[in-house]
Order: C-alpha cells, then sequence, then structure tokens
C-alpha cells in the first residue's frame, strides 16, 4: 500500500470553489516578455558575454616520461617514431609540440643529441609550434645536459615542477634550491619556466620559493598536473570539477592574470579537458600524461594527430580558436618569430 501522502487535499479543494486556478504573472516588461538585452527599469546589460578568450591554447605532446609501450603500445619512443608523430601534428598547426626523448631501453633521458635528433628536422619543416619538453634532471651529470638542451635554444618552455609527491610508485621531489636555480636559468636563457604543481601544496610551494622572492617574471604560466599518480585525484566527476576549480582558485588568488595550461591527464583525460576548455583555460593533451581516450572506458589513445584533431574539433564546437605558435608565444611573454623560425627580438 502507497505511503499515504501528508497534503491537506481539502484545503485544496475549497480554494477550487473560490478562485480560478492560474498562475500570477504582471508582465511589466511588455511588449517584451523577457528582454534579453535591457530592461524597462534600467539601460542594463541583461546577459553579459563571458569573459572567454576566444583563443585556446593546445599543446599536444608526443610523449612523456613515465608511460611505456607495456602501458600503450602506440606511444613514440624510437627517434624516427616520435619524428613521425611530432610531424604528423605540426602539419595540423597545434600552438606547441611537446616531446620527450628515450634510450634504448625506452627511459626517459635529457640527451642533447637524441634532441637535437627529434626536433631539428620537424622545427626546420615546421617553425611556427613552440617546442618544449619536460627538462627533469633524475640521473647524475643530467643538470649539464639540461643546460646544453637549453642553451641549444631547441626548446622556449620546460616546466619547474614545485613538488615533493609519490608519482606512482616513485617519489618525485624537487627540493627547493634546484626549482629557484632551475627558474633562474631558464629565464637567464630566454626559456619560459612553466610551474608545474600536482596538488594543492605545490602552489603553495611556487608561491613560496618562486613569487615571492620576487624571481619568477610575469606573466606567471601554470600547469595543472591533479590527475597523475599522487597528486590531487580525480577518480570521479565530482572530484575532477571541485579538484580542478580548487587548484584554480589558489593559482587566482596569487596572480588574477595567470595563464593556466590543464594536463588531459589520468583517467579524467577528455573530460578534463573539455571542463578545462569550458572554464576558458587552456589545455595539453595526447601520450604524455594519459594513455586513455575517455575516462569510463579502457580504448588507448592511438594516434597523436587523431588526438589533436578530436580537441581543435571540442574547441571549435565552444566557439573557441587554437592559438597558433606566435599567439601562444605572446600570451606567455616569449618573442614571436617569423617565418624562418627566427625570434623578432634577435
Amino acid at each position: 500500500m502507497a505511503k499515504r501522502d501528508k497534503v491537506n487535499w481539502k484545503y485544496i479543494e475549497e480554494l477550487k470553489k473560490s478562485e480560478e486556478f492560474k498562475t500570477h504573472w504582471i508582465p511589466y516588461g511588455l511588449p517584451e516578455i523577457v528582454d534579453p538585452f535591457t530592461s524597462k527599469y534600467g539601460d542594463i546589460e541583461v546577459y553579459p558575454k563571458w569573459d572567454v578568450s576566444e583563443k585556446v591554447v593546445i599543446s599536444q605532446t608526443i610523449n612523456g616520461a613515465f608511460y611505456s609501450k607495456r602501458a600503450n603500445p602506440n606511444i613514440p619512443v624510437s627517434p624516427d617514431e616520435i619524428i613521425k608523430s611530432a610531424r604528423e601534428c605540426a602539419l595540423l598547426n597545434p600552438s606547441t609540440v611537446h616531446v620527450h626523448v628515450r634510450d634504448k631501453q625506452g627511459y626517459n633521458v635529457l640527451d642533447p643529441e637524441l634532441f637535437h635528433r627529434c626536433i631539428d628536422p620537424v622545427r626546420e619543416e615546421f617553425s611556427l609550434p613552440v617546442y618544449d619538453g619536460c627538462m627533469v634532471p633524475f640521473q647524475e651529470g643530467e643538470w649539464d645536459r639540461m643546460v646544453t638542451v637549453l642553451t641549444d635554444r631547441l626548446l622556449e618552455v620546460t616546466p619547474v615542477n614545485t613538488t615533493a609527491c609519490y608519482c606512482g610508485d616513485t617519489l618525485f621531489a624537487k627540493p627547493p634550491h634546484v626549482m629557484i636555480e632551475k627558474t633562474r636559468l631558464c629565464q637567464e636563457l630566454g626559456v619560459k619556466p612553466q610551474v608545474a604543481v600536482y596538488s594543492d601544496g605545490d602552489v603553495d610551494n611556487a608561491h613560496r620559493y618562486l613569487i615571492k622572492t620576487g624571481l619568477l617574471e610575469k606573466p606567471y604560466f601554470w600547469i595543472i598536473l591533479a590527475t597523475l599518480p599522487g597528486g590531487s585525484p580525480m577518480h570521479n566527476p565530482r572530484q575532477m570539477v571541485h579538484t580542478l576549480m580548487h587548484l584554480c582558485e589558489l593559482i587566482y588568488d596569487i596572480d588574477r592574470d595567470s595563464v593556466i595550461v590543464v594536463c588531459a591527464a589520468g583517467r579524467a583525460s577528455s573530460y578534463l579537458a573539455v571542463l578545462a576548455m569550458l572554464l576558458g583555460l587552456h589545455v595539453r593533451v595526447g601520450m604524455e600524461d594519459t594513455i586513455w581516450e575517455l575516462p569510463h572506458k579502457d580504448a588507448l589513445i592511438k594516434s597523436n594527430a587523431e588526438c589533436f584533431r578530436k580537441y581543435k574539433l571540442i574547441a571549435q564546437l565552444l566557439g573557441r580558436e587554437v592559438a597558433d605558435g606566435n599567439e601562444y608565444r605572446e600570451l606567455i611573454g616569449l618573442p614571436v618569430r617569423d617565418e624562418a623560425g627566427r625570434s623578432a627580438r634577435a
């Protein structure tokens, strides 16, 4: 038997006898019922346009430091695979092409010769995109090799990871003196430091060591990688929305003019990138930070170029256009380049 409701039906029936049942409605704004542009009571803007940049930076990664072909057999690892994928992406005019190089065992290395081998032929053919990559010296001797890569102007942007976390089963911690010296070196060499944060503590680390000290030059440029294991978790849509909003607010509390890129990382992957674009932010996509096409399916990313096409289409459906390399450079304070790839300040 259905549970008896507590409505006073007797009173409802009495009202039926005393008045006509209708919605009370007085259209003071006639002849318009609802004017979407102004008001009878004042010259005001009822629906102001959102403050969303029409240009969106889409950083297309080719590979990364962590995932192997065991996780996704489609990840480019050899120099020939990296060059082929980078060229396919550069043909589509992304804002930036993000490259790591691997040794013969498949491990991430900071090898200037390999970087030259992978980047030089692609940049010679496609000079407009920004070429960047993660210069994270993990092994002995890699700091000097990092300096060589940066001095050779192979990269225009590289992250400074203000973190101490367990990335998967690996301790990943950059001491304060290392992040400070790397930031100084990058700015001295004309490479834009991109502050890489994995959790809210990383934002505070960047604020304490790089910004309050006056070292980091504006515009502040951040990249959020919350969904890598060890970062702030995004194991469901609610966590994804809450965590991204929380990290963005922490960054904007430091500086409202900060430029923020959000990685399509972990399981959140494509959903996170779409959320970021809805918020007017910029995105990094491809095979560096995730292996999956979608959060709720096990299908793997097959092609970086196809990945870029998808996000470019999503951006267009949201009324945003992909920023080209020079528009990206202007956004983060780098000198633009001419058709020959020369810096306009050179």
